[in-house]
C-alpha cells in the first residue's frame, strides 16, 4: 500500500482516486489544474470529415457546446483507449483509438483519412503537449483547432500535502500530462520540499511527462505504454507487500 498524490483535475482525480483505493492504496487529492470551459467559442464543423480529441476535458467541453449534436455525426479520432471509451459513452459511434499520445495519433490519422475529404477539427485546450496542426498541415490537411477549454494552475500545495511530501508518508505522485508535471515541479521547488522528498517516486504517463520532473532529481517511473491502467499497474508492482 502507498499514499499516492493524485494530481489530475477534479473529475478525473475522483475517478483515479477510486481506482487507487480499489487497489489498496491511499489516494491524496491534489488537483494541480482547474478547468474552465469556453462555451461561447465558435465550433465550425461545416465540411469537416473528422474530429480529433486529445483529452477527456475536451470531450466534456464539447458535450456542453451548442454544436454537440452536429459533432456526434462525425467520425472521431481519440488519443487513447480511455478517451475513446468516454467518447462512446457520450454518444459517438465511429471512434478510432490512438496509441495514447498526440504525437502518436498524427501518423494514424495520415493513414486513415485523406486531405481531399474535408477539414480535420481538433477540439482542444489552450495548452497543448504536441502541435498536431503543424504535423498534419504539412501533409496537406486543412486543420481547425477551436479552443473550448483552458486550464489554470493552482497557486500552492496545501500544508497537509507539504507535510506528507516532507516526512515521506506520501510515497508516490501520479503525473498524467506535461502541464501537470511542470506545475508539480514548480510548486515542489517553490515550497522547498525537493530535498526532503528524495524517496518520492513520480509515476509519469510518458517520457515527455517525465522530462518535466527529471531535473528535480526525484525517482521517475514510466510504463511501456502511455495508458493510465499501465501507470497504475507499475505503481502496484512497486508497492511494498502488506
Amino acid at each position: 500500500m502507498m499514499r499516492v498524490l493524485v494530481t489530475r483535475p477534479e473529475i478525473d482525480a475522483r475517478r483515479e482516486a477510486e481506482a487507487l483505493a480499489a487497489r489498496g492504496h491511499e489516494p491524496v487529492a491534489a488537483p494541480l489544474l482547474e478547468i474552465e470551459f469556453l462555451p461561447d467559442v465558435e465550433l465550425d464543423l461545416d465540411g469537416a470529415q473528422a474530429l480529433i480529441i486529445t483529452s477527456r476535458n475536451a470531450l466534456r467541453a464539447l458535450a456542453s457546446h451548442e454544436a454537440f449534436e452536429q459533432a456526434l455525426r462525425l467520425p472521431l479520432f481519440a488519443v487513447g483507449e480511455a478517451t475513446a471509451r468516454a467518447a462512446r459513452d457520450i454518444g459517438f459511434a465511429e471512434v478510432t483509438i490512438g496509441p495514447g499520445t498526440a504525437a502518436g495519433l498524427a501518423p494514424l490519422i495520415r493513414r486513415e483519412v485523406h486531405p481531399d475529404d474535408g477539414a480535420l477539427v481538433h477540439v482542444a485546450g489552450a495548452a497543448l503537449a504536441f502541435d498536431l496542426k503543424a504535423a498534419l498541415e504539412e501533409e496537406g490537411f486543412h486543420f481547425r483547432r477551436p479552443v473550448l477549454y483552458r486550464s489554470h494552475k493552482v497557486p500552492a500545495l496545501s500544508d497537509e500535502i507539504l507535510a506528507g511530501l516532507t516526512d515521506g508518508t506520501i510515497g508516490a505522485v501520479i503525473l498524467m500530462s506535461p502541464r501537470t508535471a511542470k506545475t508539480f515541479a514548480a510548486l515542489a521547488e517553490r515550497h522547498g520540499v525537493v530535498t526532503q522528498a528524495k524517496n518520492l517516486v513520480c509515476y509519469c504517463l510518458s517520457q515527455t511527462v517525465a522530462g518535466a520532473v527529471m531535473p528535480l532529481g526525484l525517482k521517475v517511473r514510466v510504463p511501456a505504454h502511455p495508458r493510465e491502467e499501465d501507470v497504475l499497474a507499475l505503481l502496484d508492482s512497486d508497492a511494498p507487500s502488506s
